[in-house]
């Protein structure tokens, strides 16, 4: 069954008449896999670090800039057991895993981040905040949408804000994202990849006048990698 990315694509849509599948997927012990790979990261203040990234179905934000626009529709992807996922994760040599989406925060992830971590792997997070947030994180990347605004809960969990720029006016709405971060949480924005070399002189400029953000460039797409 298709749904319209309008609506909220939630574990609801993957439920079936067998009650024993079902809570499974409830509690976190399935999730809707769109894609793993092991990876550089590209963004961020880990940029350039080894990690096994998992992209999640789902997601109910619609940036008109997404470049992973397939993974908004859940239903594409049938749950995969979280025990799987995790041991693929738990081989590769970085022992860090990092869950994106879609908004990842639309499924329950507590059960998936302690098995995680019980393996010593490094739980991190990329999410909109749109949602309330689900797991046990190493490190939350927060990069919040103006147009669908994070739960306040999460800005004192952020531990690194990135904000997509892409005119000058998105420059206020970070500034009011980063008042409500903590002190120590890192503060990056980032341009929007289809317009990033026209803005780069002002953004590059307004850093200048204001150290306390840094820029993150999408370097991934550079190295053309994943």
């Amino acid at each position: 069954m298709r749904f319209l990315v309008s609506e909220t694509p939630t574990i609801q849509h993957f439920m079936t008449n067998n009650t024993k599948e079902n809570a499974l997927f409830e509690e976190g012990r399935k999730l809707p896999l769109m894609e793993e790979f092991y990876t550089i990261q590209g963004e961020g203040h880990n940029m350039g670090t080894a990690a096994y990234f998992i992209r999640i179905g789902g997601c109910d934000v619609g940036c008109h800039w997404c470049d992973t626009k397939p993974s908004w529709d859940a239903t594409h992807f049938p749950p995969v057991s979280s025990d799987e996922i995790a041991a693929r994760a738990a081989a590769t040599p970085a022992k860090t895993v990092v869950v994106t989406g879609g908004e990842p925060s639309m499924y329950p992830l507590d059960y998936f981040t302690k098995l995680m971590q019980s393996m010593g792997v490094k739980t991190m997070v990329e999410t909109s905040g749109a949602h309330p947030l689900t797991g046990v994180w190493d490190w939350i990347c927060l990069s919040p949408k103006k147009f669908s605004p994070p739960k306040p809960a999460i800005y004192q969990k952020a531990h690194e804000l990135k904000v997509v720029i892409e005119k000058e006016a998105d420059l206020k709405w970070a500034e009011r994202s980063a008042a409500l971060v903590r002190q120590d949480c890192y503060l990056y924005l980032q341009p929007e990849w289809s317009v990033a070399e026209k803005i780069m002189p002002w953004l590059t400029d307004y850093v200048m006048k204001n150290p306390r953000w840094r820029i993150s460039l999408q370097s991934h797409k550079y190295m053309q990698i994943p």
